[in-house]
């Protein structure tokens, strides 16, 4: 263990705290940190890439049908990704396997959980008759929101740091024990005092504050230029990996390495490239909004108004056609019996004759 180290004095700043604790106990139930952000980012994220789908001439509640599939898909696949990249961490001498199913401990890779949750959005999608590529392009700006959000969760683990620093925005790291065994718990232990035992980078602090950039390009982006087929989504992710790169590489705690490197460092890389391709490649504004509307649902609302597509206009009855409310008129009143004979007869196929 490293010997506890004072807070630095700064004029601007004197260092970052951390959470003394991540777990708060409700009688027997965890209330945990981690858990609350990662929720309170998906709830962003469908409310904002709802606004979004509806304003593009969407259906209202189609996102959050599709979201029913697109978030447990994401979940499992953000897990396997990080369980496969740090699978010494579960599997080999004095590890239990069924560690790797506590996902309330942290751990959730976003590689795998963008493309196992591609997999439940493009079921989703089938389901309503919607476009991939125009759905990704509306979730886009929540999804990365949605990630500055859930990295608050980390801040309350004491994880995703970097080296020590002495810059006035350091992170304060603590010791942090179970109050009934007095043994080490960084996870659901409580910190005892407010000493540090180091002041690190606060990484993921550098990839909440990126994230929030990010966030507000592809909005800015889109706004102007009327983006889509997956241009938006394209565009977020370029954002996210150019970012991830360098902040990847300032990160200490365990990963697994190629070459020396981090594993997500060549995993970033590589998705910025396709991500560059795509856009350079694919062209074209916005979908049609019809193309968005989908299949009806029950409880879709047909006639809501958006910036897309205008309210519809009520049908006229047999009453607004006709000031009489429909009546008949008395026979030989007009010629209007005759005309209609007379354009049948001119159709050939006694069908009334069409403009």
């Amino acid at each position: 263990m490293s010997a506890p180290v004072a807070a630095l004095a700064s004029p601007f700043l004197a260092t970052i705290p951390s959470p003394p604790q991540g777990v708060w106990f409700i009688g027997p139930i965890p209330l945990r940190a981690y858990a609350l952000c990662i929720i309170a980012g998906i709830i962003a994220a469908v409310w904002i890439g709802s606004r979004r789908w509806v304003a593009r001439g969407g259906r209202e509640g189609t996102v959050i049908d599709i979201a029913v599939f697109a978030v447990p898909f994401g979940l499992v696949g953000g897990r396997l990704y990080h369980v496969a990249t740090d699978w010494y961490k579960y599997f080999g001498p004095d590890r239990n396997p069924l560690d790797a199913l506590k996902v309330w401990e942290g751990g959730l890779g976003i590689w795998g959980a963008v493309a196992l949750g591609a997999v439940g959005a493009w079921i989703g999608c089938r389901r309503r008759g919607v476009p991939l590529a125009a759905f990704a392009d509306a979730v886009a700006p929540g999804i990365i929101l949605a990630q500055a959000i859930g990295r608050l969760g980390n801040w309350f683990n004491q994880e995703l740091y970097g080296a020590p620093t002495d810059l006035p925005w350091g992170l304060e790291i603590y010791r942090r024990i179970d109050p009934a065994t007095g043994l080490a718990d960084p996870i659901t232990g409580v910190a005892m005092d407010s000493v540090p035992d180091k002041i690190v980078h606060p990484t993921f602090l550098y990839e909440l504050l990126w994230n929030l950039g990010v966030f507000l390009l592809i909005i800015w982006a889109d706004r102007k230029f009327r983006m889509g087929h997956g241009r938006v989504f394209a565009l977020y992710v370029a954002g996210y990996t150019a970012g991830r790169v360098w902040i990847e590489m300032m990160r200490t705690d365990d990963a697994t390495h190629v070459l020396g490197i981090r594993i997500n460092v060549f995993t970033s890389l590589i998705v910025f490239a396709g991500a560059v391709l795509y856009l350079l490649y694919v062209r074209g504004k916005r979908e049609d909004p019809e193309l968005l509307r989908g299949k009806p649902m029950p409880g879709d609302d047909d006639t809501a108004a958006t910036p897309e597509r205008p309210a519809e206009e009520p049908k006229a009855t047999t009453a607004d056609a006709d000031p009489d409310g429909g009546k008949d008129e008395p026979k030989g009143s007009d010629d209007s019996g005759d005309e209609r004979a007379e354009a049948r007869s001119a159709d050939g196929n006694g069908k009334d004759a069409k403009d």
